[in-house]
């Protein structure tokens, strides 16, 4: 169980950063949309296929109830931190128990 353990751990580790990088790059792509930049960008683009995928479907939910205010980055970031708070962290502290709470 020691190696099972070590293994979910290091697997929830890695999904923790993942979670932690699309933060941000939801944040920065909230941050450059404020600024009407070029859709020909590379940078742009990139920003844009990447959070897409996942801001399209809060965006469907909530619809234009706020007007021009789009707080679906807010609600993809809260959703993602919820994700680490308690699904990642609770998988933690299973692992934790399961190798007897030694980290190896």
């Amino acid at each position: 169980m020691l190696i099972i353990g070590n293994f979910l751990i290091a697997i929830a580790n890695i999904a923790d950063f993942v979670l932690t990088v699309y933060k941000w790059i939801i944040i920065i792509a909230a941050v450059v949309s404020w600024v009407n930049p070029d859709p020909y960008n590379p940078i742009v683009r990139l920003l844009y296929r990447t959070t897409e995928p996942v801001l399209r479907p809060v965006r469907r939910l909530i619809g234009n109830r706020l007007g021009p205010i789009d707080i679906s980055p807010l609600i993809g970031i809260l959703v993602f931190v919820f994700i680490q708070m308690l699904v990642l962290r609770s998988i933690m502290e299973i692992c934790y128990n399961l190798t007897g709470g030694a980290l190896i």
